[in-house]
């Protein structure tokens, strides 16, 4: 059963290294390169951080417990790096956020006035309080076991609920930066497919690629990291041990 979750897990390494690729780029090829000096290319960090934080990182740590090989490891080393993956993803989802919002203060664009805005910052403030909660409920060793069992399934669901959300987030993001400057700031219109158009739409349908991918693991119930002590561990741990 290893070697196929193995496919997959390759599968979703490769479109990780695609989803970046294609948005680094997209801002050094046709949007110029980065700087942060509040001008254009100041914005340009937004979308490659986004995308990097919420959506990549985001998802290979969603992911963390299911690898076969970690399984012979303690659970409390997976939760640490589970943990340490999300920090850093906020931490990159918050660098991007800073991006944008001092772009449009240098530019003088108002903040949050679109849809796409008010996902966005709404995946990063609960992106947050999951991981603040997570924290609490699974890394403190005051957390008694009650709390942590309650916990599990709350986490679990909201976890996916905000790659949804990062997910969505991205996606519209992508389209109205397109719409905005191949409509408003580039001869070529959105709707005769540029180049650009074309490579960047590209870029959103691996995004939607690898979310699928993410929750396709996801929602394999034997690969599922077993509960330590079960019978269904020992079973698992022997098939995954060389």
């Amino acid at each position: 059963m290893s070697h196929i979750f193995y496919f997959f897990y390759g599968l979703l390494l490769c479109l990780s290294l695609l989803c970046e690729v294609f948005v680094v780029t997209w801002n050094l090829h046709w949007r110029g390169g980065f700087a942060w000096d509040r001008s254009l290319l100041h914005f340009n960090w937004h979308p490659v951080l986004m995308v990097s934080g919420l959506v990549i990182l985001y998802g290979n740590a969603a992911i963390v417990y299911r690898i076969p090989f970690t399984w012979k490891q303690r659970k409390l080393v997976c939760k640490l790096v589970h943990a340490g993956m999300m920090f850093v993803a906020l931490l990159l989802s918050m660098l991007g956020l800073s991006a944008v919002f001092d772009f449009h203060q240098g530019v003088n664009i108002p903040n949050l006035y679109s849809v796409h805005s008010w996902v966005g910052i709404s995946t990063v403030f609960l992106f947050s309080s999951q991981w603040i909660l997570g924290l609490v409920g699974f890394l403190l060793p005051c957390s008694p076991p009650w709390i942590r069992s309650s916990l599990k399934p709350v986490h679990i669901w909201m976890g996916k609920m905000i790659l949804i959300f990062s997910l969505a987030s991205c996606i519209s993001g992508i389209n109205e930066k397109l719409l905005l400057t191949l409509n408003g700031m580039s001869a070529a219109m959105y709707s005769e497919l540029p180049v650009e158009a074309v490579f960047v739409n590209f870029l959103g349908m691996l995004i939607v690629a690898f979310g699928v991918s993410v929750f396709g693991i996801l929602f394999v119930k034997k690969w599922q990291r077993p509960e330590d002590g079960s019978e269904n561990a020992r079973l698992l741990l022997t098939e995954v041990t060389p």
